[in-house]
């Protein structure tokens, strides 16, 4: 595998560089696999159907404050991606949130049916774990400790449990501290495991990958202040998904609890909190700190 450098002007580059590794190296992956069946093209559909590849960038860009070459942490970054390419294609299904339009496009079980699109899920996660256990990059012991961290952060204490509440308030009422609660495992977990991973892999210091994880989650807690700000204000040809299933479904969310503006507020705060755990990298810190700015005038 060639080295993986981030070495573009701008945020804007190199994330749009990045998408294509990532994107590029999915494809390598499952042009491998042997199965002459629906589960294949549905595969391929449910993980090359765009994204904006942010976990998989954490982890690279965590990664990059300790070494310039960054392709040991590639297949990592892959796997985290697959991750998440699962936990979408479930929470559209029917049983879950039962949306027909993700990333702009037909979600998995329309485009197919619901049967293959929780294959597709169930085979994205055997082949996060299949990647990361062979990794030849990555040293034993530190693969050990990279699955460890993933099955809990999105396992029953993490994303899974995360959808669990989620599933539940559509039920109840819930305060602000059980919002944020459902989100940090929600949505955060895999945030928290990207920068943690990159720390990881770069052979990061305790109190460097502290940083890192509160870094990741006040961004988590941004990321998702401004998805429901998004759910109130931004167009579907933009977001990509349908808007307004919330409300629709009774859900309280961080705008319908506190409003709009006290909402934009917070995700400032959250911004400015991101920020500041990561000074202790210096100018090493830059794309880390353009990206949670970048949560200011999210579209999609």
């Amino acid at each position: 595998m060639p080295p993986v450098f981030l070495s573009a002007s701008n945020l804007t580059d190199q994330l749009a560089q990045t998408q294509v590794v990532i994107e590029t190296r999915i494809a390598e992956i499952l042009a491998g696999q042997k199965q002459k069946n629906q589960l294949e093209e549905a595969m391929r559909y449910g993980a090359l159907a765009g994204g904006k590849r942010l976990r998989p960038f954490l982890i690279l860009a965590a990664a990059n404050l300790f070494e310039d070459d960054v392709s040991n942490a590639l297949d990592t970054a892959v796997a985290l991606e697959l991750i998440h390419c699962s936990s979408l294609i479930h929470d559209d299904l029917p049983a879950m949130d039962d949306d027909d339009l993700r990333r702009g496009q037909p979600t998995c079980h329309i485009q197919f049916d619901e049967a293959t699109a929780i294959l597709v899920g169930d085979a994205f996660l055997s082949l996060t774990f299949e990647m990361m256990s062979t990794d030849p990059k990555i040293p034993p012991n530190t693969r050990l400790k990279l699955i460890h961290v993933l099955t809990l952060a999105s396992g029953r204490y993490g994303m899974i449990g995360g959808q669990m509440d989620d599933i539940e308030a559509e039920k109840k009422s819930l305060t602000l501290d059980e919002i944020i609660s459902l989100q940090q495992k929600k949505t955060g977990a895999l945030f928290e495991y990207a920068c943690e991973a990159g720390a990881i892999i770069g052979g990061a210091t305790e109190q460097q990958q502290l940083a890192l994880k509160n870094y990741a989650k006040h961004f988590g807690l941004a990321f998702q202040i401004t998805d429901d700000i998004l759910d109130v204000t931004g167009s579907e040809s933009e977001v990509g998904k349908r808007l307004h299933k919330d409300e629709e479904a009774g859900k309280e969310t961080f705008v319908s609890l506190i409003g709009l503006e006290a909402a934009q507020k917070a995700a400032l705060v959250s911004i400015n909190d991101a920020k500041r755990e990561v000074a202790i990298f210096g100018d090493k810190a830059k794309l880390l700190i353009e990206l949670v700015d970048l949560l200011n005038n999210r579209k999609s």
